[in-house]
């Protein structure tokens, strides 16, 4: 059974159109691109994952540093602060690693296996001024 032309010009150009769209030239992201904007982003992921964003005591960050991740490197960030539950009572030291991908925030976890334990922390006071609305800041 022979097709009309019409189907088969139809069928070339859809061809040709989904080819242009899915060859178009992405700049292809670099993985290690210093991530300037760390501390803000840092703070952006704490302001709505912790119970109680306020009054944080004990801040401290590292720069950011070129780690090994499985059989890359990446910029990697350690942090350590001491936040409130939700009973407003201080929960002791926390220690956590955030991870960059082309110059942004991917991970914020906790430390395996001494990943900070030696770190160069310097002071973070912008932590211990983090404040929501919501929250009663004193």
């Amino acid at each position: 059974m022979r097709q009309p032309a019409g189907n088969w010009l139809l069928m070339v150009l859809t061809a040709a159109s989904l080819a242009a769209c899915t060859s178009s030239k992405e700049v292809p992201v670099d993985p290690n691109l210093f991530p300037a904007d760390y501390k803000k982003e840092i703070l952006d992921v704490l302001s709505t994952t912790l119970i109680d964003p306020t009054n944080i005591r004990g801040a401290f960050v590292t720069d950011p540093v070129l780690s090994p991740v499985n059989k890359d490197q990446r910029y990697t960030v350690c942090v350590r602060y001491s936040a409130r539950d939700a009973s407003r009572q201080y929960v002791g030291s926390t220690d956590r690693i955030a991870y960059f991908y082309g110059g942004h925030l991917n991970q914020f976890i906790e430390p395996a296996g001494g990943q900070c334990a030696k770190a160069p922390y310097k002071p973070f006071p912008e932590l211990e001024k983090l404040c929501k609305s919501e929250h009663k800041c004193v």
